[in-house]
């Protein structure tokens, strides 16, 4: 029977390496932005470069529910410990790659590690601590998480002018190293009882990677290498529908899912997977396009326009450590919508900035934007992990996980879409959106940009009241955190949780 356990000396090893295996996946999907100069006067192929961002993205995304479905079916630390491995391997061939074809499908493999060290390392936090104690290691883990994902572009760029770009990779390799033996050492997960052998679901992995890939290509690629109604953009739109029809025929029949239907049978799971994916889509107005606004708008330096984003590292792990203390009283759904109401009235506030501006004003907005999504996001995931056993808690952490980041790659494309409209509008319709960038000091540009800004964020308030909408309407007030210990939650029948509604603040079991 699988026990929680009580944080201890070993948990502090174990929560060592998570920590680090987590710096690790966050820096590799900013580190590589800086470079990219250096990569490309190496190896060629500016036309494809972006495919070094993208195959990341594609990778880690469409195998987060395959991973969680895993970490449930054999356990967390063989996930962990071979995704660990994969990445440690993706980054010596990335560091190794001859062109940059090459480097892109190693950049792939890379993604398909990271996908589970993401989605692991956030369960096992939930495994390894009570209930009591789960806000302190999320909060440490979002802290590493936002902090590496903001210094990422600044080590990248260290590492590219001071070695060379392929230290971006080989850096990974000794605290790659160092975490993957403090796991294997340190992290042992209690015998379960004995049943029958699982039955993966391997045909519904490769459809779901399948789907994933094809439609995440055609969101990240579409109105950038083709327009959005090409044949090639069709193509894609039409083969992705198709195998997300394959998907469900396929899921449906099989004895162990990968994509369980419970995942949107259940109120709780479903209105958490929307807003985070609305969290994700508005994430994309800040870390996308504030240094922008700070270098173009503003006049800042890049180093300056990164702290102005920074900032937001700074309120959201303190926010989030914090929020125990506001759910215990108003429970995880209520606190969530605090934090989200707070977050649409600063996105809604950034269109109101004066041009140019002061810089205190933006840094002010990221400090705020920041404890707001504190606020909103650690509840949701704290309470949706509350909801369940241990043998469903991989793949409802890994569901979540992977709506965010859907929600981001559908931000990334639309608000790009969005930026280059109003450019374009403010500009003239035949402008080259690469001179913009090059004529960006420049006063009708630095006006463009700053209208383009000003949408971007207008769009990410209408996703904010979205997340807001849809945790009022669909999110029961109270979530059904389980009373009985959770290692026995394996056994019960999965739309049947034996649970209760969130407890009164003075009871023993509540959140």
């Amino acid at each position: 029977m699988q026990r929680a356990r009580t944080p201890g000396k070993n948990n502090t090893a174990v929560v060592a390496a998570l920590m680090l295996s987590m710096a690790l996946a966050a820096l590799d999907s900013t580190i590589v932005s800086t470079a990219v100069p250096q990569i490309v006067g190496d190896l060629g192929g500016f036309s494809v470069f972006s495919w070094l961002f993208s195959g990341y993205l594609l990778a880690v995304t469409v195998t987060l529910p395959v991973y969680g479905k895993l970490s449930d079916t054999l356990g967390r630390k063989p996930v962990l410990v071979a995704g660990s491995v994969l990445f440690l391997v993706g980054s010596l061939l990335c560091a190794s790659a001859w062109n940059m074809a090459a480097l892109i499908a190693f950049r792939v493999i890379q993604g398909l590690g990271g996908g589970a060290i993401q989605g692991t390392v956030q369960t096992l936090a939930a495994d390894l601590y009570p209930l009591a104690e789960r806000p302190k290691i999320q909060a440490k883990l979002s802290t590493v998480w936002a902090t590496s994902s903001v210094l990422g572009p600044a080590l990248g760029g260290l590492l590219a002018s001071t070695g060379g770009w392929r230290w971006i990779f080989l850096v990974n390799l000794p605290i790659g190293a160092v975490a993957l033996l403090f796991v294997v050492r340190h992290l042992h997960e209690p015998p379960r009882e004995r049943g029958p052998r699982a039955r993966i679901d391997w045909a519904g992995a490769l459809a779901v990677f399948a789907a994933g890939g094809v439609l995440l290509t055609w969101l990240v690629q579409g109105g950038v290498a083709w327009s959005w109604t090409s044949p090639p953009s069709t193509a894609l739109l039409c083969t992705g529908l198709a195998l997300v029809a394959a998907v469900v025929v396929i899921e449906r029949r099989a004895a162990e899912p990968i994509l369980p239907g419970w995942v949107w049978r259940r109120r709780t799971i479903a209105a958490v997977n929307l807003s985070l994916a609305a969290l994700g889509l508005l994430m994309v107005a800040p870390t996308t396009f504030l240094p922008t606004y700070a270098q173009s708008v503003l006049g800042l330096s890049p180093t300056a326009a990164g702290f102005v984003l920074s900032v937001m590292t700074l309120s959201w792990p303190v926010s989030a450590a914090l929020s125990q203390h506001v759910y215990r009283r108003i429970g995880f759904r209520d606190t969530a919508a605090l934090g989200m109401t707070a977050a649409l009235a600063v996105l809604a506030a950034f269109p109101l900035l004066p041009y140019p501006g002061s810089v205190w004003q933006p840094v002010l907005l990221s400090l705020l934007l920041g404890a707001a999504l504190g606020l909103f996001q650690l509840p949701l995931i704290v309470g949706v992990q509350s909801t369940v056993g241990w043998a469903e808690r991989g793949t409802a952490t890994a569901s979540i996980l992977f709506y965010r980041q859907i929600g981001q790659t559908v931000g990334a494309a639309l608000f790009g879409a969005v930026a280059n409209s109003v450019i374009s509008s403010h500009l003239g319709s035949g402008t080259d959106l690469d001179s913009v960038a090059r004529n960006s000091g420049t006063g009708p540009v630095r006006r463009a940009i700053d209208a383009a800004v000003d949408s971007v964020y207008i769009g990410a308030a209408c996703a904010a009241a979205l997340a807001l909408f849809v945790l009022v309407l669909l999110a029961p007030r109270r979530f059904p955190v389980l009373t009985a210990d959770p290692s026995d939650a394996h056994s019960r029948e999965p739309d049947r949780p034996t649970s209760s509604p969130e407890p009164s603040p003075n009871s023993r079991t509540s959140e």
